[in-house]
């Protein structure tokens, strides 16, 4: 049971779900970071950018975030699962682009305390080639995840066990994306 009344069935409404459902007015700005970050124009794919949410959301012990943008981020690369989990497992092994994993090291500098993003991380992912946009981005994911987990954490939200329960909302992700069932940005 989450530390304060979320006015919702926890069960339907687990995790962020039942904190979005709580303040509307702040659910929106969070939903459409969401929807920029992961699902916005990218060199990136959403897959890429949905694995370093999920592995932020590891490496923070945030269960619920780290259960459901790993069941987003497998749903969206060509290798799955199998691939999610090498990367939650051990990140200097698993069968990931060198960039793709220069990125990850910034990302988990980044959740430890952003001063750990070293000129060398960087130097490191742009030698792999990254560009700077890639950089800016991984960062601002991590920091942006760091931020959702302990959101999601702080007022002990229910957390679903089995890994079923994170794929029901797979689908809607991938095809609508984060503001399904919001207001979406205006195009200017």
């Amino acid at each position: 049971m989450a530390h304060i009344d979320l006015g919702v069935d926890e069960q339907l409404f687990p995790g962020i779900q039942g904190l979005l459902q709580y303040r509307p007015e702040t659910a929106r700005p969070l939903m459409m970071l969401a929807e920029v970050l992961l699902r916005g124009p990218s060199t990136l794919s959403p897959g890429e950018r949905e694995l370093i949410a999920a592995y932020v959301s590891e490496l923070n012990e945030c269960a619920y975030c780290a259960a459901s943008h790993a069941a987003f981020a497998a749903a969206q690369l060509p290798e799955g699962v199998r691939l999610v989990d090498e990367v939650r497992a051990d990140l200097e092994t698993a069968p990931i682009t060198p960039k793709l994993r220069a990125l990850l090291r910034i990302a988990s500098a980044v959740r430890e305390d952003g001063r750990n993003v070293t000129a060398w991380l960087v130097a490191d992912a742009r030698a792999e080639g990254a560009s700077d946009v890639e950089i800016h981005d991984t960062v601002l994911i991590a920091a942006a995840f760091s931020m959702f987990n302990r959101y999601v954490d702080g007022l002990a939200t229910l957390t679903p066990e089995s890994p079923e329960a994170y794929l029901h909302g797979v689908h809607r992700i991938v095809r609508d994306g984060y503001l399904a069932g919001r207001d979406r940005p205006q195009s200017t």
